[in-house]
């Protein structure tokens, strides 16, 4: 290679490289960075400005709570589930299995559904979808039945899955609603709430009355 050409090489070279600097410094000047104000992958979480303890979510009075239970609310609430399920009389199974009956109905048990052997294991235990089971079952299905093929997050809010069973129930169920529990009802107040008296205070008495009435002696 003679100088001449090694000289057209090395020109270009350094021209591309001063080319490509002179670009880096003009974007830069032009497109500044920008610090946000608030990242958008910031998780609050809002506690209690007493800092008491969350509620331990209880199983309900099945008796009280299902006879106030709003259906509508129920149904709207399983338009979630119907991606994988539905509640017909007959209907195909989906993603998961068909619902009508389900409550009252042995887990695992609907016909030409493959079920996991999760769901398969916590059937030969608990002979059937009773409330309470679904309604721990719908609140967090992997961790209620490990294994489970339900990939639901579930449902965290106690009157959503009171509304939907209740709904569930009205699909095709034999399980009875049982009587309400007059001992939920009759529960003490809780600690901390004002006594209520008994009964009315008493009148005065005639006599004190009466000396109250009277002008002082002089």
């Amino acid at each position: 290679m003679s100088d001449l050409t090694f000289n057209k090489y090395a020109g270009a070279v350094l021209a591309t490289a001063f080319i490509i600097t002179g670009l880096v410094q003009l974007s830069s000047g032009v497109f500044s960075p920008e610090k946000v104000a608030k990242p958008g992958y910031v998780v609050e979480i809002t506690q209690d400005a007493g800092g008491a303890a969350a509620a331990p979510d209880v199983p309900p009075d099945w008796g009280a709570v299902l006879q106030k239970a709003d259906l509508k609310a129920g149904a709207t609430v399983f338009e979630k589930c119907k991606s994988c399920h539905n509640a017909d009389n007959g209907g195909a199974n989906g993603t998961g299995p068909n619902l009508w009956g389900v409550v009252g109905r042995a887990p695992g048990s609907h016909a030409g559904f493959a079920y996991s052997d999760g769901m398969k294991a916590f059937g030969a235990k608990q002979p059937i979808w009773d409330y309470e089971h679904i309604y721990e079952f719908v609140k967090n299905p992997q961790k209620y039945i490990s294994g489970t093929k339900m990939s639901f997050v579930g449902l965290k809010q106690p009157q959503d899955r009171i509304d939907v069973i209740a709904y569930l129930h009205a699909q095709g169920s034999t399980l009875p609603i049982p009587a309400p529990n007059p001992a939920a009802a009759a529960a003490p107040a809780p600690a901390g709430a004002p006594a209520k008296p008994d009964k009315k205070p008493a009148a005065p008495a005639a006599a004190e009355t009466d000396a109250a009435k009277a002008p002082a002696a002089k």
